[in-house]
């Protein structure tokens, strides 16, 4: 287990908000932040509330580095378009956004290594980098021997989540069709995402 997966929630404290929707959330209980410190209220900075703003987005989807999460913002940025609008479907576009979006299975952590260890075909062929970019029309399949598995019944059965429209989902056949790139408003995050603050970051 990677030190980010051992570690998931604390950005939720930090952060203030259940960044996952997630029932086990320490935010749940306790919403101010971690340490001994935690309840003092300081009136945030620009800077302050476009960090939250990066920090959020990229704890969301699993914690991303910031030397990739700076590269998907170049990308973002030299795109014609809105480059916020950009950012997200690129992350969206991510193999194991699709993954944990298509419910199989129950955490964006898991999706990272349920990828990882080679149990995802993209088009009938083994796909085992996380970051891979899906295409509109791409088909993302759970390889056969895989489908029994208990994290991937446990995604199935997950009610925490709905599917988004932007993938057509048939969990008999435990594949998913990314439709086309979603636009901010299409993804069904459980908090409200600031992705125009983080390109403000990331312009200063």
């Amino acid at each position: 287990m990677s030190k980010r997966v051992a570690s998931k929630y604390k950005i939720n404290r930090r952060l203030g908000v259940n960044l996952w929707g997630r029932p086990k959330s320490p935010v749940n209980k306790r919403e101010y932040g971690p340490g001994q410190h935690g309840q003092r209220r300081r009136k945030p900075t620009d800077f302050g509330i476009q960090l939250a703003a990066k920090q959020k987005l990229k704890g969301y989807y699993g914690n991303i580095g910031e030397k990739q999460f700076r590269r998907y913002y170049a990308e973002a940025n030299r795109r014609r378009g809105d480059t916020g609008e950009n950012l997200i479907g690129l992350l969206e576009r991510r193999l194991d956004a699709v993954v944990y979006r298509a419910k199989f299975v129950p955490t964006v952590f898991a999706a990272r290594q349920f990828v990882n260890h080679g149990h995802v075909t993209v088009n009938g062929k083994r796909v085992n980098i996380p970051s891979y970019q899906v295409k509109e029309g791409d088909v993302i399949q759970v390889k056969a021997k895989s489908r029994e598995l208990p994290l991937v019944l446990q995604g199935v059965e997950s009610v925490e989540r709905d599917l988004p429209d932007y993938l057509n989902v048939d969990h008999n056949q435990m594949k998913a069709t990314f439709v086309r790139e979603p636009k901010l408003a299409d993804v069904p995050y459980p908090v409200s995402m600031e992705p125009n603050l983080v390109i403000e970051f990331y312009s200063r």
